[in-house]
């Protein structure tokens, strides 16, 4: 051992078979050894409560209450290493100071964006911006939040409706379904643009469904036809809606809203377009729009309601000649 390892030189230079380490002396190497001691034992005591709130947590209580036990894990973890190697390294306080600006400084100027990733972690654990399973649209990414890192926000993807198929990024399921496709989100993207949340504090949303008939055809009988579909299949939500809405009027400045299904109506050239808007939950709203359709499908062939289509009127015709030619010229 005191082959591979030597201290030579007035200042006990750390020399490991015959190279000298540059900076390394007795006072500082045995300081290595304790922090990478001490780093090792702090993670593997991390990951050692991680995998005991799992096996107690788990099956018991929701995934949010586990994501949160988790990321306190993480930040107690952070805030432990932070603490013992100040203690390690940083024994007299005003080398303490000059260190923390230098590093501040350098923080600054060369780590930016690392940075700002890092204060929008703690915006969205402070601020509530959103939890684990929440579906938002952040940084133009729509879907889920399957994991919240120190920088970077996991997000499973899901596909657009048709009204904004064409954004970007370009999409090929038309529907809120996921598309398979796990994009990785900085944090930083919440001090640049709004952060949408399909699922906090209210987890509804109102869609609609619209409905092209002729003029001529009897639009009382199709406007019924649309509530009836409606009221059938949100009935349940509707109820449930009620309630959360109350809650979202006493905690914030929220004026009322129509929870009951409600057609409009809006006048074109070719047709009557009947719009039913209604409330839905924030997934599975596929499902319930093709369960509609299919009611209201059969409702208005009972009916005899066509759906309208583009139309033309031929309103004159130019004279028409007709010449058949033979060997006689007539």
């Amino acid at each position: 051992m005191g082959q591979f390892v030597r201290l030579v030189g007035p200042n006990r230079a750390v020399e490991i078979l015959g190279v000298k380490l540059v900076g390394v002396n007795a006072d500082n190497g045995l300081k290595l050894v304790f922090t990478a001691a001490f780093i090792a034992l702090t993670l593997l005591l991390g990951r050692g409560l991680q995998a005991v709130i799992r096996r107690l947590l788990g099956g018991r209580v929701d995934e949010r209450r586990l994501f949160w036990a988790r990321q306190g894990v993480r930040l107690a973890t952070a805030v432990l290493l932070m603490l013992g190697l100040i203690s390690i390294w940083f024994d007299d306080p005003t080398r303490l100071a000059t260190a923390l600006g230098l590093v501040t400084a350098g923080l600054a100027f060369a780590l930016q964006r690392v940075v700002t990733a890092l204060a929008g972690y703690f915006v969205i654990l402070r601020g509530r911006v959103f939890d684990v399973g929440d579906r938002i649209t952040m940084g133009g990414v729509r879907g889920d939040v399957i994991d919240l890192g120190f920088l970077q926000t996991t997000i499973m993807e899901m596909g657009q409706p048709p009204a904004v198929q064409e954004a970007d990024p370009a999409m090929w399921v038309r529907g809120r379904q996921y598309s398979g496709r796990i994009v990785t989100v900085t944090n930083a993207r919440i001090f640049d643009e709004p952060v949408y949340n399909y699922t906090k504090d209210f987890p509804y949303i109102w869609d609609e469904m619209s409905l092209p008939v002729p003029y001529a055809a009897d639009r009382v009988r199709a406007e019924q036809i649309l509530l009836d579909a409606a009221g059938r299949h949100t009935v349940r939500i509707e109820q449930m809606g009620e309630a959360a809405l109350r809650e979202m009027q006493r905690r914030y400045f929220m004026r009322p809203a129509e929870m009951k299904p409600r057609v409009f109506y809006r006048l074109t050239d070719n047709w009557l377009e009947l719009t039913v808007r209604f409330i839905a939950e924030d997934r599975g709203i596929r499902d319930l729009k093709d369960a509609m359709s299919r009611d209201i499908l059969a409702a208005l062939d009972e009916a005899g309601i066509g759906i309208a289509s583009a139309t033309y009127d031929v309103v004159g015709l130019p004279p028409i000649e007709i010449r058949r030619g033979g060997r006689d010229g007539r």
